[in-house]
């Protein structure tokens, strides 16, 4: 049944939080510290211990695989928005770092895209081909 890929995923969760609770309390850190994929690989061994003992049934396979695809989505989001947040508390220096790595990201991609690119007899670079042989 479906129900029993949720409650697999609610026990998951709920070990790897308080294993990430565990793990920041031993680290001297007032947060969880790596909770979340805690679960994740939690809920992964959990999948592969029951399929190797033939007890992974269609049902409980499906609630697992929906809601797992759902969790990290929901969780990566929620974890960009904590760091924007923090982000903007960090005052103007933190700001600028982002920029500024996202602007060398930019130009990287650009120089990169450019290397071992075919050039015409002007020096200009020739356009691309897609498979079909028609220019992108």
């Amino acid at each position: 049944m479906t129900i029993f890929g949720v409650a697999l995923l609610a026990v998951c969760t709920l070990a790897g939080v308080y294993l990430g609770d565990l793990l920041g309390f031993m680290l001297g850190v007032k947060a969880n510290v790596g909770g979340v994929g805690l679960a994740m690989m939690l809920l992964i061994a959990a999948r592969l211990w029951l399929a190797r003992r033939g007890k992974l049934t269609h049902g409980l396979k499906l609630g697992v695989e929906f809601w797992a695809t759902m969790y990290i989505p929901i969780v990566v989001a929620m974890a960009a928005q904590q760091n924007v947040v923090t982000a903007l508390r960090g005052g103007p220096l933190v700001l600028v770092a982002g920029v500024g790595a996202t602007v060398v990201c930019l130009a990287a991609t650009a120089l990169l895209s450019r290397i071992g690119r075919p050039r015409d007899a002007d020096g200009r670079f020739a356009p691309l081909k897609t498979e079909g042989g028609h220019h992108a």
